[in-house]
């Protein structure tokens, strides 16, 4: 049987100028669709091959969308002055019906793309209204994704602290956030970025002898914490000072992880992307909330769905045999 793949490298996906809200809808709405049963989506499952390293496979299918896909993703932390990206990986798309592959899709756009939609989709529900400040620890390219998603839901941001361990990446993200009319103010140490910001993202990848150095008590008595690195930077006997702890799916995991990456003893999520997106409102008062997650594949359906439309409809990707 001959058959065709359509590929979408890295440029072509940014040439698809798939929008903050774009993503964030389609993240929303594959959320939904799974809290009615009309998507499915498998936990995680990680092949440890080495510290800090790891092979993983996530899959998901819908078939009121039409497709299913698996992404495969290596983590393997960067050496010395090596410059790849600690994260690779490939999303591959089949048709639902026939099981027929259709698509491949570099799956490195897609997680940056889609791990910001999350925050800004867990935000909706749980981030002050109106919020002025934003932190960002971790200057790395999940911090200028997350940028264009939190200045997109809130127009009301005036300033953004940064926090890196390499200055120049947070002097890259301080310019660009300056285009966008934040006033950037580079933070000397964690707790004055906690301590200033209402919205604070936690991008801090696995390496070996990493230590928690976040404290949840910093934070003013109303802020989100989006934890994109699972929670392995915040102090684990501080997260008990967050009122609500959410995560992206209860079904994938129960807790926040530590800096080896297993779960932290006695603090458990309360409750789930999935079910605050099937209808959950926003907290009548002032609270400190954690959303910590490692990702769902059925976020990577959603904008593998959302990039094959917009491909096909530009024109964008090059046809490859099979």
């Amino acid at each position: 049987m001959s058959t065709k793949l359509l590929y979408l490298s890295n440029s072509d996906i940014q040439d698809l100028q798939i929008t903050p809200r774009e993503a964030r809808e389609a993240v929303l709405g594959a959320f939904r669709d799974n809290a009615s049963g009309r998507n499915v989506g498998l936990p995680k499952s990680f092949i440890t091959i080495g510290p800090s390293s790891w092979l993983i496979s996530m899959s998901s299918a819908s078939e009121g969308d039409g497709i299913a896909t698996v992404k495969c993703v290596a983590v393997v932390p960067v050496e010395g002055t090596q410059t790849r990206p600690v994260v690779n990986g490939l999303v591959c798309v089949s048709d639902y019906k026939s099981g027929v592959p259709i698509a491949v899709l570099d799956g490195n756009s897609i997680t940056l793309i889609r791990t910001a939609a999350m925050s800004a989709a867990a935000a909706i529900y749980l981030a002050p209204e109106a919020s002025a400040t934003i932190g960002l620890i971790g200057c790395g390219l999940q911090a200028f994704s997350h940028l264009d998603a939190f200045v997109d839901l809130f127009p009301s941001l005036r300033r953004i602290y940064l926090f890196s361990r390499n200055v120049r990446s947070a002097e890259r993200i301080a310019t660009v956030a300056s285009e966008k009319q934040l006033d950037p103010i580079i933070a000397h140490n964690p707790d004055q970025l906690l301590s200033e910001s209402e919205i604070v993202v936690s991008m801090i990848p696995s390496s070996p002898g990493l230590k928690p150095f976040l404290d949840a008590r910093s934070l003013p008595c109303s802020a989100f914490a989006s934890a994109v690195d699972g929670g392995r930077s915040w102090r684990p006997e501080t997260l008990t000072a967050f009122d609500r702890l959410i995560t992206d799916s209860l079904e994938q995991d129960t807790s926040p992880v530590d800096a080896s990456g297993s779960y932290v003893e006695g603090v458990r999520f309360q409750d789930d992307l999935v079910h605050l997106a099937s209808g959950s409102s926003r907290p009548p008062v002032p609270i400190r909330a954690f959303f910590g997650f490692r990702g769902l594949g059925i976020a990577d359906l959603a904008l593998a769905g959302l990039a094959l439309r917009k491909a096909r409809a530009f024109g964008v990707g090059t046809i490859l045999p099979r």
